[in-house]
């Protein structure tokens, strides 16, 4: 069995190094001529970081990534509603992860080229489109310079993103990305630690947000910060601004919202001025599909999936895809119907969380405590219910399959 995999991304490169755990031959077809630690800051949950211990890259990990400690919800005063710890320091078996995005994707570059060799990732190589005949996948590839060339696979694994080809081509009449009515501005910004250095904090309601967190355990050794920040407003209209989802932007663009949050634990308008590079990010999905899987092509992370950048899932439920898919191939079935049986086990679930991510996921205590009590309380209990944030914070890592009671070892 040979699979070509669309997309030199995390999910592609993390579903590259299980196929060949299993003894299956893959190839990644990757747009990019070369791969650059590119990106801003994201979060690996402790059911994904299990998946990528397994694949024996945990140690690797925990030498740039940040393991987070705790994660914090306070409203647009700076006062807190909810404090939780997280990963190890929870009680899992498994750590959570911050950590740079582009240097995630070139660890798994290099382990993937260590165990596959230096040809098993064909950079320049675009997936522009597939045909099936005779139990074969034809894909249609551009290369870097133009000419383009065809590549058999006994299936395709699309992990192409948010602007897949190959989802394009299997639903061409799906309607384009959904505008979530909010904008993100992202960057990141070296210096002094908050808190412990190892903590993650959200602060405001859904039309004004803040959300920071470190992502170097290097600069952490050194009583310093690289703090990785998004700062979020609504923005109105039926479509994303026309952008290239990477639009540089100068601060005074969104700050003024900002400009008052200064509190005696961080100074947001600080963080913001020190920032490097702002990038512009309008916030959208797609709705779910009715089938991932067509034939002996199937879809994985971005390109099934896109969701809003919420309860830290996106990568997380790409690694996850790519457990679930790599299984069933090794499970006896035919492969379209291995296919359809990784679809089986994770549209559904992804789906949920795409839904459950609209209406703010965990997010949404931020925004009942500014509907609740939008000057502020003396005392988040006044607020609240007895037992009401617990619950908020259960349900969603149920729904994101990260309940600390279900994910053990050997579970």
């Amino acid at each position: 069995m040979h699979i070509l995999i669309a997309g030199g991304g995390i999910g592609g490169l993390t579903l590259a190094l299980a196929l060949h755990q299993r003894g299956i031959a893959c190839t990644v077809a990757e747009a990019v001529t070369t791969l650059r630690p590119l990106g801003v800051g994201i979060n690996l949950l402790p059911h994904s970081v299990k998946e990528l211990t397994e694949l024996g890259l945990q140690e690797r990990l925990a030498e740039t990534a940040i393991e987070t400690a705790s994660l914090s919800y306070y409203n647009r005063h700076g006062q807190r509603i909810w404090s939780e710890p997280r990963g190890r320091a929870a009680g899992y078996d498994w750590p959570q992860f911050s950590i740079h995005r582009g240097e995630l994707q070139l660890l798994l570059l290099d382990a993937v080229r260590e165990r596959l060799g230096a040809g098993a990732v064909l950079t320049g190589h675009t997936v522009q489109g597939y045909a099936q005949e005779g139990g074969r996948v034809q894909v249609r590839l551009q290369r870097a310079d133009g000419t383009n060339t065809l590549m058999e696979a006994d299936a395709l694994v699309a992990a192409d993103g948010i602007h897949s080809a190959v989802r394009r081509q299997m639903h061409p009449a799906e309607p384009g990305l959904r505008y979530g009515q909010r904008i993100l501005w992202r960057a990141i910004t070296e210096g002094e630690p908050f808190g412990d250095g190892r903590s993650m904090f959200m602060a405001g309601c859904q039309d004004v947000k803040f959300v920071a967190y470190p992502i170097s355990e290097a600069l952490r050794r050194e009583g310093r910060s690289r703090t990785n920040w998004i700062a979020e407003l609504t923005v109105p209209g039926d479509a994303p601004p026309a952008t290239d989802w990477n639009r540089r932007v100068e601060a005074a663009v969104f700050d003024g919202p900002f400009q008052s949050w200064r509190w005696d634990w961080i100074d947001i308008p600080a963080l913001i001025a020190g920032g490097g590079p702002i990038y512009e990010f309008p916030l959208a999905d797609r709705d779910p599909l009715p089938h991932w899987a067509e034939g002996r092509v199937v879809l994985l992370g971005d390109a099934a999936h896109p969701m809003y950048p919420i309860g830290s899932n996106g990568a997380s439920q790409a690694i996850l895809d790519v457990r679930a898919l790599a299984d069933r191939l090794v499970a006896g079935r035919p492969l379209p119907a291995a296919l359809e049986d990784y679809q089986a086990e994770r549209l559904p679930k992804t789906a949920a969380i795409v839904l459950a991510n609209r209406q703010n996921g965990p997010e949404q205590v931020m925004q009942l405590a500014e509907e609740r009590a939008p000057g502020g309380f003396a005392d988040v209990a006044e607020v609240f219910a007895p037992g009401e944030l617990e619950g908020i914070a259960a349900r969603y890592k149920q729904v994101a399959g990260f309940d600390r009671s279900q994910l053990k070892r050997g579970a």
